[in-house]
């Protein structure tokens, strides 16, 4: 992948005001983040358009080809930044099968390892839901939540099941740390019992 180019950067913080600096411009809700990572997955689900159709927009190759662009429809997904809108686009005969957010896909990378890490911690499904709600302002239900454990449930069972060596090397070590004057100097000196 190659580097940004830092004009490139420099022009998207056009919108930032240094002399009144907030962090919601840029990560905040339609801050400049999510603005940029709502139109990159808007470009590449374009681009996997024409792959599908067999041939770009506009080109004569498609006419009355049997399929052909039929807008866009929209869509919510649960990020790990919150709720995001994008617009998928679609076909006439509804083929379209987008890769990089399938059919019915609801969540998005990275949601459901937030989810399992807080449940990794002891919470419990009533927790993950008030703190998701409490932080990304999205309210998730608890049967998502638990679809997303059960997930991964039968790995953990098979973990816990998982038969055990019969010798484990161990090594305790243990000391007491006790200050002591030491002699007619009357310093403290550190000594292990």
């Amino acid at each position: 992948m190659s580097k940004f180019d830092d004009k490139l950067i420099d022009e998207l913080l056009k919108a930032y005001d240094y002399n009144n600096p907030n962090p919601e411009v840029i990560l905040g809700e339609n801050g400049i983040v999510q603005q940029l990572e709502k139109r990159l997955l808007e470009r590449a689900l374009k681009g996997e358009m024409p792959h599908h159709l067999g041939y770009e927009k506009s080109a004569k190759s498609g006419y009355n080809s049997g399929n052909s662009r039929n807008g866009f429809s929209s869509k919510t997904i649960i990020t790990k930044d919150g709720e995001l809108g994008v617009e998928i686009p679609r076909d006439r005969d509804g083929s379209f099968e987008p890769q990089i957010i399938k059919k019915n896909q609801r969540r998005f990378d990275g949601f459901d390892d937030k989810i399992l890490s807080m449940y990794a911690r002891g919470m419990t499904v009533r927790e993950i839901q008030g703190h998701l709600q409490e932080i990304y302002g999205i309210e998730i239900s608890p049967d998502l939540i638990s679809t997303v454990t059960d997930e991964v449930l039968p790995k953990v069972n098979e973990w816990r099941n998982r038969p055990l060596n019969t010798i484990y090397l161990v090594i305790y070590l243990d000391a007491l740390v006790v200050k002591v004057k030491e002699d007619s100097h009357n310093a403290l000196a550190k000594r292990g019992a």
